[in-house]
């Protein structure tokens, strides 16, 4: 009796003691920190440094995917374009000046319209300007007979001479070579240019040789019929041009300040177009150096 009594004694007195430490004591924390907190977090720097170039190095690697295949895709089109107007001329579908003038047309429009497409990489400009830079090496070397490509003379051409490539068309693809580089998408002074050099100066050349009855006084070459076609295709293809490439969010216009500015652009390039110096000074050449200044002048960037 006496013994049982002292057990449960000891029993509740333990009992009562290992309650209070339990109150006491505090719960040890359910993860050790294996490293000191300075140590811990100099680690994660390092660790996000480490990621960020690799993250940099896909980013590249993507871009250079992309405006390779978009390079390519550029290439194909435009030897496609000159393929196609080829065949149609060899079967006498179209005449021979009017393949010329449609080549000329297109072949600079869609170059412009397949800028969106290359990535925003600052050396997509460089990609765009290869396919131009391609064919003026063509250009070159059988403007200077090293080769004979008969395709080439008879489509770019107006008498099927070796050496008239090294004119209208050389210009014509360095113009395309400097408005990618230096103006590219962030500027509209190159959209315009290239607007004036292929639409409205293309189109001018056809409505002047089948409406071009009456001349203009100060050049009897040039026709009141073509200088009104190509200030008014002139300046409704810089418009969806820039239509275009506003409303993929690569400039921001206001458009009635736009179309005033891009009205007397397509003014000046018509009028530089008129002027009786074609002997001088070829019309691809001097429509885009006009509208490169205008434009330019007009709008500030």
């Amino acid at each position: 009796m006496a013994y049982g009594a002292i057990v449960s004694l000891g029993a509740a007195t333990t009992a009562a003691a290992a309650h209070y430490l339990c109150r006491r004591v505090a719960a040890p924390p359910s993860t050790l920190p294996l490293l000191p907190p300075t140590l811990s977090a100099h680690i994660l720097i390092q660790h996000s440094k480490l990621r960020r170039p690799r993250a940099a190095a896909a980013g590249v690697g993507g871009s250079l995917l992309q405006d390779a295949g978009a390079t390519a895709l550029v290439f194909g089109g435009a030897y496609g374009l000159v393929f196609t107007f080829d065949n149609l001329t060899r079967r006498c579908i179209i005449e021979q000046k009017l393949s010329r003038k449609l080549v000329h047309i297109f072949s600079g429009l869609l170059f412009l319209a397949s800028w969106p497409i290359f990535s925003t990489s600052t050396g997509a400009r460089y990609f765009a300007a290869f396919v131009p830079s391609i064919n003026c090496l063509r250009l070159v070397i059988n403007g200077l007979s090293f080769t004979t490509d008969e395709g080439l003379i008879k489509s770019v051409s107006r008498e099927g001479k070796p050496e008239e490539l090294l004119r209208g068309p050389l210009f014509y693809v360095l113009v395309l070579i400097l408005c990618a580089i230096v103006f590219w998408r962030d500027s509209p002074v190159g959209m315009i240019s290239l607007a004036m050099m292929c639409g409205g100066d293309g189109i001018a050349d056809i409505m002047g040789r089948r409406f071009g009855s009456i001349k203009i006084p100060y050049n009897p070459q040039k026709s009141w019929a073509g200088s009104i076609s190509m200030f008014l295709f002139g300046f409704l293809v810089a418009i969806s041009m820039l239509y275009y490439f506003s409303a993929l969010g690569y400039i921001q216009l206001d458009w009635m300040k736009t179309a005033e500015r891009v009205a007397l652009v397509s003014f000046v390039a018509t009028f530089v177009e008129s002027l009786p110096m074609n002997d001088r000074v070829d019309d691809n050449i001097s429509v885009p150096l006009a509208s490169m200044v205008t434009s330019f002048m007009v709008f500030g960037y």
